[in-house]
């Protein structure tokens, strides 16, 4: 992939992994940081660093609209999300702000623009109409709207996203990670394949994943569960 990619939520660990993953493969990227973090000016110097450009524009629709309509990304790749730790902190910070919210806005943006860029949403293992829970709830949501927008999209539903190079301490998402991989090791030895389907995936994998099938004609359209993300790592 040569054309302008655009990350959004590229300062978390599998959009810092994204975006280094593109740059080694010769793909222009905007790497967008917001312009408020406080770590922004290490954000800038380890993207530019890797050839990438680091965008800050403000999340505001107009301002996200003119930006795209002036970059014309072929691809967006909409990676954003919150915790429950962050959710519970702050109430800028809930699923329904970050997650649904500013993923919404970021295709409305998209449509707004006119560009009509591939949007590659990072969605989860588990969303559907009968999923419990804000998370996944808003994830379906998402992931509805987004079939209807008439952009030319793709949806990836990966598992657990661990690794030890994850800087961030998420515990029980690394636990459950190891624990499960052990089990499915067992499991898989006796025909089973749960690892395939189930099993965590780090982000440099899921990287790998999301950009071939950014630039795979074939996956235009297409919901990617977790065997067929460990396929396009292994391709």
């Amino acid at each position: 992939m040569n054309s302008l990619a655009f990350v959004a939520g590229a300062t978390g660990y599998t959009g810092a992994a994204l975006v280094a993953r593109l740059r080694q493969q010769g793909t222009p990227t905007l790497a967008h940081v917001r312009p408020d973090s406080s770590e922004l000016d290490a954000w800038r110097a380890r993207f530019e660093a890797l050839g990438a450009e680091i965008d800050t524009t403000a999340w505001a629709l107009d301002a996200l609209t003119a930006r795209l309509a002036s970059a014309r990304p072929a691809v967006v790749f909409a990676l954003l999300g919150t915790t429950r730790k962050r959710a519970a902190r702050n109430p800028d910070s809930t699923y329904e702000r970050v997650d649904y919210g500013l993923t919404r806005m970021l295709m409305d943006a998209c449509i707004a623009a006119g560009c009509a860029p591939r949007f590659v949403y990072l969605s989860s293992i588990g969303v559907g109409p009968s999923a419990r829970g804000a998370y996944l709830q808003v994830r379906h949501r998402m992931e509805i709207e987004l079939r209807a927008s008439g952009l030319p999209w793709t949806i990836a539903r990966p598992a657990f996203i661990s690794g030890p190079d994850r800087s961030e301490r998420r515990v029980g998402e690394r636990f459950g990670a190891i624990v499960t991989q052990g089990l499915f090791a067992v499991t898989d030895a006796l025909g089973a394949g749960l690892n395939a389907r189930y099993g965590a995936m780090t982000a440099d994998q899921l990287a790998a994943a999301l950009s071939r099938a950014a630039e795979d004609p074939e996956c235009a359209g297409r919901v990617l569960e977790r065997a067929d993300l460990g396929r396009m790592v292994d391709a």
